[in-house]
């Protein structure tokens, strides 16, 4: 049975994308880190459609812990077919104003995890020459936002790794691709007051903006595309940019 990991899975995106592979009958490791309760929740909801699933809760920024829950997942599950990593957050507000505390937090919480979870996830599939990895990233990594350079910066980042990595491990038949949101609605855009949102509605050609479940839709499709689909960034914005 295919055995999937879920980073982020306590967030709204997150959960969404598990609900959707546990419909399918996947496997899942479950990891969140910020909120235990909601990560419980989506582990009951997991299960309750029938799926295997294990929850797993630390900090993806440090290693010792990326490197622990991995091997604890290698051992209960014995095979790991592919990692959605959708671990992150974001911070808003004017470069000018960022502190150095929130800067490497961000990068920790958005970079760092993304590099250290795929470090260690490739061992388990270089083994059986197979693999899928895919990035959540965002819109921003390469269109860029006024009040997000810092969140910007760091989904560039993790573009720029996910074709690098594409490079590094299509020989070995492992695939890395990163999907980049525009508006989602989540709890992390919850700051916007309803005019923001009817203004950005109205610059969507969509004319509105997506729901964690598609994006969920999206994710578990892209992990059943064809192998040859590597180091692309994709797009998922109704036709924003």
């Amino acid at each position: 049975m295919e055995t999937i990991i879920v980073t982020g899975a306590s967030g709204d995106i997150g959960s969404a994308v598990a609900l959707r592979l546990a419909k399918r009958g996947v496997n899942l490791a479950l990891i969140g880190h910020s909120n235990a309760e909601a990560l419980t929740k989506t582990a009951e909801e997991v299960t309750a459609l029938g799926a295997y699933c294990r929850a797993y809760a630390g900090d993806l920024g440090n290693e010792a812990f990326v490197r622990d829950v991995f091997e604890r997942i290698g051992d209960e599950f014995h095979r790991i077919d592919g990692l959605v990593h959708v671990a992150g957050h974001s911070v808003t507000g004017l470069l000018s104003d960022l502190t150095i505390e929130e800067w490497n937090n961000l990068v920790s919480a958005n970079l760092t995890s993304a590099i250290l979870c795929i470090k260690h996830v490739t061992p388990a599939m270089l083994a059986r020459h197979a693999g899928r990895i895919l990035l959540i990233s965002s819109i921003w990594g390469t269109r860029g936002a006024s009040f997000e350079a810092a969140y910007s910066a760091t989904k560039g980042g993790l573009d720029s790794l996910t074709k690098a990595m594409a490079k590094e491990l299509a020989p070995s038949g492992i695939s890395v691709n990163a999907l980049a949101p525009g508006m989602v609605d989540t709890k992390m855009n919850s700051h916007l007051s309803e005019a923001d949102l009817q203004a950005l509605c109205e610059e969507i050609p969509a004319g509105r903006i997506a729901a964690p479940e598609e994006v969920g839709e999206m994710v578990d499709l892209l992990l059943q595309a064809p192998g040859y689909l590597t180091g692309e960034i994709i797009g998922f914005n109704g036709g924003w940019f």
